[in-house]
């Protein structure tokens, strides 16, 4: 894009220090000695840089704890970066949590009011917004209530209605969409292309992949401080389940072994020859396994198994089964296995790769769940395999 950026993230960073609890004057006189070496530290961003431009709608995807809110906070001035600089350009109205820049001891109207000072607006200006900030927010038995009354719902209302309606050039909003009902949801969807007509810039975080997919013109993807991926939304939210597949599955893995041959790595391609680790039902799968022999191996027997996602076996087999020799093998080399039909229901499954001796006296190595795919499936049936099955009455 030629344009000027209205968002401008250059090699950000946060780091939060971890308190020890209460500590003493010593311990502290001490740690300073020391050159802070004791000192723990959050890195919630790191290294972070991007740029968004007029009229883009950016979604913000990551699990929990991967930085997406400390990134809102930084663009919004809240808090400041460790090192790194941040650019904006424009006024930003926020919407970053549940009842943030509200004074719970007010009322709703004077809440509004509030906001709007905050945001630089006059009263005047504030006035002539207010009763279409009461009607979005269809508040108007509850608008002279103090808000540590309201429902989460109420709060979110409200709160999104007076980010809106101040008319900012940047707007920013965190996961707290989720709180409202889907008749609201979609007043607010409905308003945020009414700003995306009106080419202004909106940042969205939001756990509703579907959703986030369907109204953001790219997706950047945040894990543990660091930005993963940037780019066209489908591919984003596709990066993010395998992601998700892989983090999930951690729990399970397991790997032991003598060592003496090892299993380097395991790439999933898809009929199409593509990496893959979403998979069509009823299509098929090559695994190209990578092994290193750290000396003259005998008759290896390879194998593996699928699991569900809660690691119970569904399928295992083995070049021994299959009636597959493989004399011998030394130093670096490659393994394909090919499964031609994916029957299998929809969901996530945990691939085991292993090696061992012929007479399985000696396991060279196993690594168990430690491989996730997902299998797309619209066939409605019981169980992970699918069986053809005819049925006819007898008379």
């Amino acid at each position: 894009m030629t344009e000027r950026p209205v968002i401008e993230v250059e090699n950000v960073s946060k780091h939060y220090r971890l308190s020890g609890g209460a500590r003493s004057l010593k311990a502290m006189a001490l740690e300073l000695l020391r050159g802070g070496r004791d000192v723990k530290t959050l890195r919630a961003l790191d290294d972070v840089s991007f740029c968004v431009y007029p009229g883009e709608t950016l979604g913000i995807i990551g699990s929990n704890g991967a930085g997406k809110s400390t990134l809102l906070s930084l663009l919004t001035g809240t808090i400041y970066p460790t090192s790194g600089r941040v650019k904006t350009h424009g006024q930003i109205s926020s919407l970053l949590e549940l009842g943030a820049g509200f004074h719970p001891d007010l009322s709703g109207r004077e809440n509004v009011f509030l906001y709007g000072a905050i945001m630089g607006l006059s009263h005047r200006q504030m006035q002539d917004r207010f009763d279409a900030i009461v009607e979005f927010a269809g508040l108007h038995e509850f608008i002279d209530q103090p808000v540590k009354h309201y429902s989460s719902g109420m709060y979110v209302r409200l709160g999104f209605a007076v980010a809106v309606e101040v008319n900012p050039q940047i707007l920013l909003i965190d996961e707290v969409l989720a709180v409202g009902d889907s008749a609201f949801q979609k007043k607010c969807l409905d308003k945020m292309q009414e700003f995306r007509d009106q080419r202004k810039t909106l940042l969205i975080i939001s756990h509703d992949l579907q959703t986030i997919q369907r109204v953001s013109d790219r997706i950047l993807v945040l894990d543990r401080g660091k930005i993963v991926g940037l780019g066209k939304p489908s591919e984003m939210v596709a990066s993010y389940d395998g992601l998700n597949r892989k983090r999930n599955s951690e729990v399970f893995q397991r790997e032991w072994g003598s060592g003496r041959v090892r299993i380097t790595n395991v790439e999933f391609l898809n009929d199409a020859g593509e990496t893959a680790d979403t998979f069509e039902w009823g299509g098929g799968l090559n695994a190209v396994i990578h092994y290193q022999a750290q000396e003259p191996t005998e008759n290896p027997v390879f194998g593996f198994s699928i699991s569900d996602d809660n690691a119970r076996v569904v399928h295992g087999s083995n070049t021994q089964i299959e009636g597959i020799t493989i004399p011998r093998i030394e130093g670096e080399g490659r393994l394909q296995l090919r499964l031609d039909d994916l029957s299998m229901a929809q969901g996530v499954y945990l691939f085991s790769f292993s090696v061992h001796s012929a007479d399985h006296t000696e396991n060279y190595h196993r690594v168990d769940n430690a491989f996730p795919i997902a299998i797309a499936c619209d066939k409605s049936f019981e169980g992970y395999t699918y069986m053809p099955s005819s049925w006819r009455t007898e008379p």
